[in-house]
């Protein structure tokens, strides 16, 4: 029997070329497709696939929200995500929301075609360019301070504004995304990104998802509602 996959990504130019990929292959084939995650959720406990490919950063529901919706709904479907990002702070999230598998988009074809393979035999698959080890192990004592973001909470709390654009940052969204759902300009959104990172004592976007998952402003159990 053939591997049957859905395909849920916001770029039709992707998902067409993944689908040609797929339905290449002697043992898959490609069941049904998404834009954004509202559809996904609606979509795949419908089509019941094996394998459900899953982008984290889509329009309406987000990925971490769709893979916990489908996990609930489609419990035999697999998710396996399929991301821009590499950094382990968005792995742990995709893991603990309930995902078995996230590849990073950068990966070569046929890495992604054997994690498919891996999470339909009902293995995990984990692109090791995502340094998984990272998630658990500390830096050196010399290191920590100048590696991991604050322990505690900043100096100036922030502003409901600013756990906004917090939480839409550490989900992956770009500027432009931000700024279109909270009614800002991507400037403002800039702004308020580098007054985050004054604030906290933070260096970049990964220092960003990590303060977020440490401090409870993004959790698996919370999700992002535009």
């Amino acid at each position: 029997m053939k591997i049957r996959v859905f395909i849920a990504d916001d770029h039709a130019v992707l998902r067409s070329g993944l689908r040609l990929l797929l339905n290449g292959q002697p043992d898959m084939e490609v069941v049904g497709e998404a834009a954004d995650g509202q559809e996904a959720e609606q979509r795949i406990p419908a089509t019941a696939p094996d394998v459900a490919l899953m982008d984290l950063s889509m329009p309406s529901h987000d990925g971490l929200h769709a893979i916990r919706q489908v996990s609930r709904a489609s419990p035999a479907t697999r998710v396996l995500v399929l991301t821009m990002h590499d950094d382990p702070g968005y792995l742990r999230l995709a893991l603990s929301a309930g995902a078995a598998g996230y590849v990073v988009k950068t990966a070569v074809d046929s890495e992604l075609l054997t994690a498919i393979r891996t999470v339909a035999q009902g293995r995990t698959f984990v692109d090791l360019s995502c340094d998984p080890d990272r998630m658990f192990a500390d830096p050196p004592a010399a290191d920590r301070n100048r590696m991991r973001p604050p322990t505690g909470p900043p100096d100036q709390p922030l502003s409901r504004r600013e756990r906004e654009v917090l939480t839409h940052v550490a989900r992956g969204f770009t500027n432009q995304e931000i700024a279109e759902q909270l009614k800002l300009s991507a400037k403002t959104v800039e702004t308020y990104r580098a007054r985050l990172m004054v604030k906290l004592g933070l260096r970049s976007r990964a220092d960003l998802v990590r303060y977020a998952l440490d401090h409870g402003v993004l959790t698996p159990e919370r999700s992002l509602k535009p």
